[in-house]
């Protein structure tokens, strides 16, 4: 494929800067056959998310392998004696590029390549254009967020695939998230064998985050005011509702729901983004079933966000404070079990526990200032031993 042409002028530039940034109007044809829209709803009750679809087109065999290992099989081939080789080999679906289509093995087109440099290029990728129910848009020049959320707009709720071709995981995670829903696929257009590795790691995590953690209640049977100690605020870039916080505690084996600073109050505007969350030695659970110390964490790093159902859901941390500030212990015995959880929180009214949904007379969450011996909690129980944040099965003892 040709690389695109210089805009020229300074002026052009700036002129064609401006028309991607500027919202439109897109007129969607009658050929286009909606399909009725879906509100999500964060409960166990949600649809699953659509799934994704991924191509693959290299001339790397290792890199070959690695996908169809993971569940993608379908490869895109310049030459169909390399795709007639790969297939001898391995189970594969191979489709094959002819200049700007895309044909299967029988010859039928089953895509159609539309790059895009420009605005009128983009303009010209619409439902009501298309000429294949599969649409591979070709990113150039520079731009690709905001033109992939155009895309995404114009094509919501219409039938068909729009794929974009991505030389990295990176611009695949662009390309999936973009306006949040995303386009339908990416073709991954790579030769390095990590890219797809990363890839399936993002899709791991993205399936964890639709899936609903066992939260148990207990009892608190001990609060106690302690002394000064370096406690941690984890600022995400995300705003959590009301039921919502991250899993902590002085044990990995339990982990209290301690809640956001998202309520409001008579004397402080509320913080939804952030977590009191605790002293540096606390654990916090991150994705992929792991732990860290809340020291550990720093800006980028990603944590999980829980609420009251023990739906979750993956968050970037985008600050972290720490500072020297009075601590209370507070310790609870699980309700029908033996085991006694503890954890260090700042003595503040702003810092709460989350407490068990008893429907609209229950309370949300309980500030440590209030909290009193017989308050019911919600902790999260798992395996203790950890090496690295890795549950491991081993022999400890924690107190």
């Amino acid at each position: 494929m040709a690389a695109p042409s210089s805009l020229g002028s300074a002026k052009s530039l700036a002129s064609f800067h401006a028309s991607l940034l500027a919202p439109r109007r897109t007129e969607l044809a009658p050929a286009c056959t909606r399909l009725p829209s879906v509100r999500m709803h964060a409960s166990a009750a949600a649809p699953p998310e659509p799934k994704k679809t991924v191509w693959v087109w290299t001339e790397n065999r290792q890199v070959m392998t690695a996908a169809v290992e993971r569940g993608w099989s379908t490869f895109l081939f310049g030459s169909k004696d390399l795709g007639k080789d790969w297939s001898s080999t391995a189970r594969i679906n191979p489709l094959f590029i002819d200049g700007p289509e895309i044909f299967d093995g029988e010859n039928q087109k089953v895509a159609v390549i539309s790059q895009v440099s420009s605005p009128r290029e983009l303009e010209l990728v619409q439902p009501d254009n298309a000429e294949a129910e599969n649409i591979v848009i070709d990113f150039r020049g520079g731009w690709q967020v905001i033109p992939a959320e155009n895309i995404v707009a114009a094509f919501q709720g219409c039938r068909g695939t729009v794929l974009a071709v991505s030389t990295n995981s990176t611009e695949a995670q662009v390309f999936l998230e973009a306006l949040e829903q995303g386009l339908d696929g990416i073709v991954l257009k790579v030769d390095n064998m990590d890219d797809i590795v990363k890839l399936k790691d993002y899709f791991d995590r993205r399936n964890e985050a639709r899936s609903q953690l066992q939260l148990t209640e207990a009892t608190v049977s001990k609060v106690e005011v302690v002394g000064m100690g370096d406690r941690v605020c984890v600022d995400l870039c995300s705003i959590m509702r009301p039921g919502e916080g991250l899993l902590v505690g002085s044990y990995a084996r339990g982990m209290f729901l301690v809640h956001s600073e998202c309520l409001e109050t008579n004397y402080i505007a509320s913080r939804p983004f952030r977590v009191n969350a605790g002293p540096v030695h606390a654990y916090v659970t991150v994705p992929g079933g792991k732990t860290s110390y809340l020291s550990e964490l720093r800006s980028g790093k990603e944590v999980i966000v829980v609420d009251q159902n023990g739906l979750w859901r993956t968050a970037i941390v985008g600050r972290v404070k720490i500072e020297s500030r009075p601590l209370i212990l507070v310790e609870a015995k699980e309700n029908f079990g033996d085991d006694t959880y503890s954890i260090f929180l700042q003595n503040a009214e702003t810092v709460a526990l989350i407490a068990p949904n008893k429907g609209s007379s229950g309370r949300t969450a309980i500030p440590v200032t209030s909290l009193k011996v017989g308050d019911e909690v919600l902790v999260r129980k798992q395996g203790g031993a950890r090496h690295t944040g890795i549950e491991i099965k081993e022999f400890i003892v924690e107190k």
